[in-house]
């Protein structure tokens, strides 16, 4: 935790959170240790949602192409969906409320009331685009939810929305561009 902490404090001065062109020239010339400080950075921007998930997700298949990019970004995010619930698990409320509103929260808690209900409603988000993930993985963390329930919900559920995420954005920003050079 300790690491993690100094990385993304030296990250922070780095500009690499903020920058998308200094995160590619920070990884570009770290051929081994590049996908390996990447899936840190997808960790972290999972547990403190310092940047939005779109915009490192579109990083990691222009950095590293559709497939590495989707696999580094499918390993880092579902690590930090996995210690996000942890975390939420072993600190409660308290803890979301560093890193989320109350608003937020309540608006989701009414969910929780019916734990089965809730485990579907839960693996819908997972899969649907556009869904507060990290927000409900924390929530998750807070209810029954067995530990395995979530883990199989995150490992089945995440890479569809990965992928549609990556596909969209690189397919979305190259069609965006062809009809601006039209």
């Amino acid at each position: 935790m300790i690491l993690i902490i100094g990385l993304v404090i030296y990250w922070w001065h780095l500009g690499i959170f903020t920058d998308q062109v200094k995160m590619k020239n920070y990884l570009k010339d770290k051929q081994v240790i590049g996908p390996i400080l990447f899936v840190l950075i997808q960790i972290v921007q999972v547990v403190i949602p310092i940047i939005p998930g779109g915009v490192s997700l579109l990083a990691g298949v222009i950095f590293f192409g559709p497939v590495m990019g989707f696999i580094y970004n499918y390993v880092g995010i579902v690590i930090g969906s996995l210690i996000i619930f942890y975390l939420a698990r072993q600190y409660g409320k308290p803890f979301l409320l560093h890193l989320v509103s109350e608003e937020s929260l309540d608006k989701y808690m009414k969910w929780t009331k019916n734990q089965k209900k809730f485990n579907w409603f839960f693996a819908l988000c997972i899969v649907a685009p556009m869904a507060p993930d990290d927000v409900l993985c924390m929530l998750a963390g807070l209810t029954q939810m067995k530990f395995w329930t979530f883990f199989w919900i995150i490992i089945l559920g995440k890479p569809w929305t990965i992928a549609a995420y990556s596909l969209g954005l690189v397919y979305g920003a190259k069609w965006l561009i062809g009809i601006f050079k039209s």
